[in-house]
Order: structure tokens, then C-alpha cells, then sequence
């Protein structure tokens, strides 16, 4: 995620960090040449565009850009539906350290803790389709569930089981056991959710139209201001056509928030501050540093 302060005027007009020009650079060329080709033919033979009318290319270009901007919002709010799960999932593990404060056996509250953190690492991999036993090896064993199909809700089921023997053992109460329940629960609505984010893309065909729309309405607008505009053409249709392929690239960016893209969610960072705040909880005094941003980048 890109974490800077408001750029100024020359940061605004050069800066490519986060900026999605470097991948829409190649397309937008294509386009402002074949516009210069286009003009060309247009001065050595005017008659061939004397009947071509801007006006269908202004409505499309209207509709277009309201089709593009209930995609983009589309996927801004997975983006945002995605960090806001991953607060929650911070929230429920604070509140599970402290509920877990009551216990007096040291080593049955890290295992409780340390499996936190697991679950944690574990849906982050999920996410990003990595190897999640080994993200979750590094906190807890799992080696003896390797079989199951979802590791890191195998480990809140851990985590349930160790609070109701718990209960059972008389450590703690049962209203105590009630309120770490519905911690756990909580977690599980967000590993629910944010696997519907990853398992549910935009509507194939939706995203495909809008495509489709873009290269043709970028394709053939020059033959619309060839005459007008003469060899000003070519500077026009670079900019429209930076603003549509950019829109469209950066709603490709925002509707998988879970990546490693500079623009998406810094989920690194979300982990390091949990496991931070466990470590402390457990009394560790050595604590990892904190992720701060590279180049303006928060991973």
C-alpha cells in the first residue's frame, strides 16, 4: 500500500511509485501512434473523413465513463471490505489477550496466544495462496492436521477445544468461556469474508464489456478528431486513452486487495503488529521491528 504524504506539483506529473503508468505505458503508445497514422491519412486524403461526426463518441465516451466508475467503486469496496476485516481481526486478538489474562498457567496462555498469531499467518497465506502450514509451522505444530482442508480454521477449532477443557478444568468461568467463544466466532466471520473477497472475482462478462469498450472507443476516437483537431489528435487521444486504461488497471488492482501489488493491502504489516503485540503480552522484551514504509511502499 502506498503510504505518503500529498505530493507536490512536479511529485504529482513524475512520480511512478504506485502509479499504474508503467503498466498502461505500452497500450497508450499503441494507440497515440496509430493516431499520428491516422492523421497522416486524414491530411493526404480529407475526403476519406468528411462524413465522420464526434457526437457517437461523445455519448459512448459518457456512458463509458459511468460504467467505469460503478467498477471502479465495485472494487474499491472489496479493497476497503478487505481492510476492514483485517482490523477486525487485529480487534478480536487484543481482546483475546486480555481475556486470557485470568489464566495462571503461563504455558496453556502462549500455546492459547501463539495459535492466535498461526491463524493469523495461516489466513494471510491462504489469501495469497502461499504455503499456509508452513506460515502457520513457525507459531504452532501442525503436523498432525496437514490432512485438513483448512488449516487455519483447524486452528481456531483448536482454539475452542483447549477454552472448553478450560472450563471444564475450572480455570476459568463459564461466562469467561462464553466471551473467548464469541472472540473466536468473530474470527471465523473473518476468514469467511475475506475468503468470499478472494473466491468471488467481478462478474466475468461485466469485466470483459468494459474492456472490450475501452480498446474500442480508444481505438477509434482518432478517426473522430483527425479533422478537427489535426495533429493535436494524437496528444488528446494519449490522454483519454491514459484515463480509461489507467481507471480500468487500477480497478483490476483494488478487486484482489489481498496481493503483493504496491497498491493493495498491507498485510505484512497487519502481522507484524500482531504478532508485536503477542510477543509483549507474553512478556518477550526482544519484539520485532515494525514494518515501516520502502519508497513510500508499506508491504
Amino acid at each position: 500500500m502506498i503510504v505518503r504524504p500529498k505530493p507536490h506539483l512536479l511529485a504529482i506529473l513524475f512520480s511512478l511509485k504506485g502509479s499504474i503508468a508503467k503498466r498502461i505505458a505500452l497500450r497508450s503508445l499503441l494507440v497515440t501512434l496509430l493516431a499520428s497514422v491516422i492523421v497522416l491519412i486524414e491530411t493526404l486524403h480529407p475526403a476519406y473523413f468528411s462524413k465522420v461526426n464526434a457526437t457517437p463518441f461523445t455519448l459512448l465516451g459518457l456512458s463509458l465513463s459511468i460504467f467505469m466508475s460503478f467498477r471502479n467503486n465495485a472494487c474499491y469496496d472489496r479493497w476497503w471490505e478487505g481492510r476492514k476485516q483485517l482490523g477486525q481481526m487485529i480487534i478480536e486478538v487484543r481482546s483475546l489477550i486480555r481475556e486470557t489474562q485470568v489464566l495462571k498457567d503461563a504455558n496453556e496462555r502462549e500455546g492459547l496466544l501463539r495459535e492466535l498469531c498461526g491463524f493469523a499467518h495461516g489466513l494471510i497465506a491462504r489469501l495469497r495462496l502461499e504455503d499456509e502450514a508452513r506460515a502457520i509451522a513457525a507459531w504452532t505444530d501442525v503436523s498432525h492436521d496437514l490432512q485438513h482442508p483448512n488449516l487455519s480454521d483447524r486452528l481456531l477449532q483448536r482454539i475452542g477445544a483447549r477454552c472448553s477443557r478450560l472450563a471444564e478444568d475450572g480455570q476459568i468461568s463459564e461466562w469467561r468461556y462464553t466471551q473467548l467463544e464469541t472472540r473466536l466466532v468473530s474470527l471465523s466471520q473473518v476468514q469467511a469474508s475475506c475468503e468470499r473477497i478472494k473466491s468471488t472475482p467481478l462478474p466475468f462478462p461485466y469485466t470483459l464489456l468494459l474492456h472490450r469498450t475501452i480498446y474500442l472507443f480508444c481505438i477509434l476516437l482518432p478517426f473522430a478528431m483527425a479533422e478537427p483537431l489535426g495533429w493535436l489528435t494524437p496528444v488528446f487521444t494519449a490522454i483519454v486513452s491514459y484515463t480509461f486504461f489507467g481507471l480500468d488497471e487500477i480497478g483490476d488492482d483494488l478487486e484482489d486487495p489481498f496481493g503483493f501489488d504496491e497498491n493493495d493491502l498491507p498485510c505484512n504489516a497487519i502481522l507484524r503488529t500482531l504478532e508485536r503485540e503477542v510477543l509483549a503480552a507474553l512478556g518477550d522484551e526482544e519484539l520485532p521491528p515494525a514494518l515501516l514504509p520502502i519508497e513510500y511502499v508499506l508491504d
